[in-house]
């Protein structure tokens, strides 16, 4: 038998889940939290700092091209009509910040390659090197109005375009070698052209010629984000992603999720230690698991039914309005063009405790996703049982209100889990691929060899 006591302990990855502030529809009425902390500069600054305080990998930016198409009843009482666009935001943070991960969503379905190559290779630099991409297809098709698009793009369409997508901006990176800038004052010549690269990428879906405009990101790449759960979703982010967003609802499917996602990563010519799966987690810590269960009952207890009505018709991408409320779900719901993924967890959830429409509706107005709730020891322990058993690399905290439920993780829990030694209590590097453990990528166009 092998000798384990000198193996190093496993420890947990935490990013932080940051637009909105918090998924809970009811965070901006809690008492005491921030009604505006979702479009408030100064409010945000100080929960980035707070979490690079507490050593946080990341904190990460999700993104929305439409304002959320639900009526407007329910509409005016959700805190995520407005918020900051994320590359704006996160180039403002960097400033204030020294070590903390900057991740933003672009779309592959209404952004260009050219505009996503740039705006990551910018916040690389400016943040010296802590930019991700949360690579995203955009599944709400309201977004399509917005960009003079009659039809939104159908589901495996949109994750093709995407993998030539990645592709294209990753090639972009890699227009310069690191070292093309030789800014040499005596001979006057600012950077050798043996060593720019122009793409000239013609695909199926996309043709740029190149080459990127701005040298290449400190990173090399920035660290590659995808959140897809679906069959093309997963196969995206086994020869993609270096960091996988997700949402099991449990611990068995975060296990099944895990050894699939981890076997596809080998099959692609991958190393499984260079992808990092972090399921989303809402946290709530409180003295016992009893008062953790309280607040989270107080904090439902502010969604409007309105809303969860609205977060209904959503997930199932059809008007859930008038269904009875009293009843069970329909069984004969028309195919759509919404997310796979999200209608046949809320239709599995309905099945699987039994919930009238009216249930289903003030869950999903809520949150309806994997909950860590207790002490931070209780907390703690459940996390080290996911990481031990291979359900998860770590997880991407969201946050019940905000500050106090922010606190809550970076000021007890955290403590805890860098007791236990599940956590680290110093930053080992400056960049995100440091913090990742990820190597930085060679630039296909120029080997360091030559």
């Amino acid at each position: 038998m092998a000798d384990t006591t000198t193996q190093p302990k496993r420890q947990l990855h935490l990013t932080a889940f940051m637009r909105p502030v918090s998924l809970h529809t009811g965070a901006w009425r809690f008492p005491g939290s921030y009604p505006d902390a979702n479009f408030n500069l100064k409010h945000i600054t100080s929960f980035a700092q707070k979490l690079e305080a507490a050593k946080f990998d990341a904190f990460f930016m999700a993104d929305h091209l439409a304002v959320l198409n639900m009526p407007v009843e329910a509409l005016k009482r959700s805190h995520t009509v407005t918020s900051f666009e994320p590359f704006t935001l996160l180039s403002a943070l960097s400033s204030v910040t020294e070590k903390i991960g900057l991740a933003a969503t672009a779309s592959t379905t209404y952004d260009m390659p050219y505009h996503v190559a740039r705006r990551f290779a910018s916040l690389d630099h400016l943040s010296n090197g802590r930019a991700a991409w949360n690579i995203v297809t955009t599944g709400n098709p309201e977004s399509s109005h917005n960009f003079g698009v009659d039809e939104h793009m159908a589901h495996g369409d949109r994750y093709k375009r995407a993998r030539e997508f990645y592709d294209v901006v990753t090639g972009l990176w890699d227009s310069f070698a690191d070292d093309a800038f030789t800014r040499n004052v005596e001979t006057g010549q600012f950077f050798d052209p043996a060593k720019m690269h122009v793409l000239n990428h013609v695909g199926e879906e996309l043709k740029v010629r190149g080459p990127l405009n701005i040298a290449r990101p400190p990173q090399g790449w920035p660290v590659i984000v995808q959140a897809g759960q679906s069959e093309p979703g997963r196969q995206l982010a086994a020869e993609t992603a270096e960091v996988v967003f997700c949402s099991p609802k449990d611990i068995e499917a975060a296990k099944a999720l895990y050894a699939d996602l981890k076997s596809r990563v080998e099959r692609a010519g991958r190393s499984r230690e260079h992808v990092k799966i972090l399921p989303a987690a809402m946290i709530i810590v409180g003295a016992s698991r009893e008062d953790a269960q309280e607040k989270r009952l107080q904090l439902d207890s502010l969604v409007h039914y309105d809303s969860g009505i609205a977060s209904l018709s959503i997930m199932l991408g059809v008007d859930a309005a008038g269904f009875d409320p009293d009843g069970p779900l329909p069984a004969d719901l028309p195919e759509t063009n919404a997310s796979k993924t999200g209608r046949e967890s809320v239709e599995r959830l309905a099945q699987q405790e039994g919930l009238t429409v009216r249930q289903l509706a003030q869950r999903l107005g809520g949150y309806s996703g994997l909950a860590f709730l207790g002490s931070p020891g209780d907390i703690a322990e459940e996390m080290e049982t996911w990481l031990r058993e291979e359900a998860s690399d770590g997880f991407t905290c969201t946050f019940p209100f905000l500050p106090q439920g922010l606190e809550g993780v970076t000021d007890r829990l955290v403590p805890e889990l860098q007791r236990r030694g599940l956590f680290r209590k110093e930053y080992a590097g400056s960049t995100l691929r440091e913090h990742f453990g990820l190597p930085r990528p060679e630039n296909r166009f120029f080997s360091k060899a030559a």
